[in-house]
């Protein structure tokens, strides 16, 4: 069993669309082992994305991800963090496949609703920043 970060972002939390998300990552088969709805500092948001802190892109994502709640889950199941970056889709909703969440609930590029690990390295070190070992449930 693996395990990956997933964020359900602003975008999709302020339209009351979690519960059809989570639908999608159960009916998947990734099981949700722990869960909460927080808000974002500033300060917390740009710890998170500190390894993108050159990027041109940087001060927007800060903001976009400071800017409602959010939900931070930890998936877990056979390959998570593949299996989960299939269901989320191309960052790019425009050209993410027919079925993924990103086809079916992003925005734009940015406003794209999910956020996944893309490695199991990264999968540790998110969970890690938003959750403690006990929060987790498997």
């Amino acid at each position: 069993m693996e395990r990956t970060l997933s964020i359900i972002k602003p975008d999709a939390v302020s339209r009351h669309i979690t519960g059809k998300v989570n639908a999608m990552i159960e009916d998947a088969g990734l099981k949700i082992v722990a869960q909460k709805l927080i808000r974002l500092t500033q300060a917390q948001a740009e710890e998170f994305y500190e390894e993108h802190k050159e990027k041109a892109f940087f001060g927007g994502l800060v903001e976009y991800m400071t800017s409602a709640p959010i939900v931070v889950q930890v998936l877990e199941g056979e390959n998570a963090v593949a299996e989960y970056r299939k269901i989320m889709g191309a960052t790019n909703p425009a050209v993410a496949e027919e079925g993924t969440i990103r086809k079916t609930f992003a925005l734009s590029i940015t406003q794209n609703s999910v956020h996944g690990s893309d490695s199991p390295e990264s999968a540790r070190r998110e969970i890690s920043f938003f959750f403690s070992q006990i929060e987790i449930v498997s």
